[in-house]
């Protein structure tokens, strides 16, 4: 059976994790946490990296850090993990969904204006796949109308968009180190801050509303609550397990990269006979081999070749159903425009197995598999 995902591991893990066994100290904000810290932000070059206990939750501190309320409007594509919308429901907000790009499945940057009213207060493009969204024009209209933009790059650490990280470009970006992501300590998450003016208070948010990190820091004598906040910190034995996969980052980004392009090579003349088609990358965007995935002709193909695929013990996935579609997506968001692709793009969408160490072989079998179905 070839397993759809296979959490990494470097082999260093345990290492570390004694190493914090040994210091006794196990709970957020220790040695780990700070070494994690500093590689994402002399990595990526932001301003401020803050580990968190999950993307989601990167992404609700950010909505509190907009002071997002009851009435504010928030651009988000409907192709995306609930988390997404979640982090800002939460607070009150209302969804704008808008199409996407059938090429990336990234939000369709042409039609963001076209939904921006006098109560949006952010966009929330999300790089799908690992994938960069147009970044340059998405920036555009937020400066022209005094937006904030909130990367949800979940999928995209080491992705590039242009000669920039993706993560960087945005006021403030989420990252996820879900056991399914390239880097991961079972659950955890980052938030990036790339605009100063929310370092201070981001740093409160995640102590729970208390100013604890000045304390620590000695510029205050004793902390206390001044602000909303919950617990977001991640526990020092996670980042005793990342920090090593971080070091290999790169190695193990080139790894998944091998594997996509082998994937994309041995598909290819099923693509030229139109039988399917294979992720399209644009020029300016340097993915991190996240995700491989064929789109078919629909939904019943999809699933024909799914269960085909499973039968001969390959392990495959669809992705997200499309958030206007589901009940709170219709009580807490619009759909901007009209729905020509989303919808009909999430259904064509087949996951092929994707990870660190995943055997040349087992790409060629499935790839072997695939023509297989389109030949009978």
């Amino acid at each position: 059976m070839i397993p759809f995902n296979k959490p990494l591991i470097t082999g260093e893990e345990d290492a570390y994790i004694r190493k914090t066994m040994e210091t006794g100290r196990f709970a957020g904000d220790g040695p780990f946490t700070e070494l994690c810290s500093r590689w994402l932000e002399d990595t990526l070059g932001c301003s401020r990296a803050l580990l968190t206990t999950s993307c989601t939750h990167a992404l609700e501190m950010a909505a509190i850090l907009l002071d997002i309320a009851e009435g504010d409007e928030i651009i988000v594509p409907s192709f995306t993990f609930v988390s997404t919308a979640n982090a800002f429901v939460l607070r009150g907000a209302k969804l704008v969904f808008v199409d996407i790009r059938p090429d990336t499945m990234n939000m369709n940057e042409m039609l963001i204006e076209k939904a921006i009213t006098h109560r949006t207060k952010a966009i929330v493009p999300v790089h799908y796949a690992g994938v960069s969204c147009e970044m340059d024009m998405i920036m555009k209209l937020a400066h022209q109308y005094n937006l904030i933009v909130i990367e949800d790059a979940a999928h995209a650490l080491m992705s590039k968009y242009r000669d920039k990280y993706v993560g960087t470009i945005g006021h403030l970006s989420c990252f996820s180190f879900h056991e399914s992501k390239n880097y991961h300590c079972g659950e955890g998450g980052a938030l990036i801050i790339n605009d100063v003016r929310f370092v201070e208070r981001a740093e409160v948010i995640r102590e729970k509303g208390t100013n604890r990190t000045r304390y620590l820091q000695g510029s205050i004598d004793k902390y206390t609550w001044i602000d909303i906040g919950s617990s977001y910190l991640l526990s020092e034995l996670n980042a005793a397990f990342l920090y090593p996969q971080l070091l290999l980052a790169d190695s193990i980004q080139a790894d998944r990269l091998r594997s996509w392009h082998t994937y994309y090579h041995a598909l290819e003349e099923c693509m030229h006979d139109n039988k399917l088609m294979l992720p399209a990358i644009p020029g300016d965007a340097k993915h991190n081999g996240h995700i491989f995935y064929v789109k078919v002709e629909n939904q019943a193909v999809r699933n024909g070749i799914m269960s085909y695929l499973k039968q001969n013990g390959v392990s495959t996935a669809f992705h997200y159903v499309p958030l206007h579609s589901s009940a709170m997506g219709r009580r807490y968001g619009t759909f901007n425009g009209a729905d020509i692709h989303t919808t009909t793009e999430s259904e064509r969408i087949v996951r092929l197995p994707m990870y660190f160490g995943l055997q040349q072989e087992d790409i060629h079998y499935t790839a072997r598999l695939i023509k297989q179905y389109f030949s009978v």
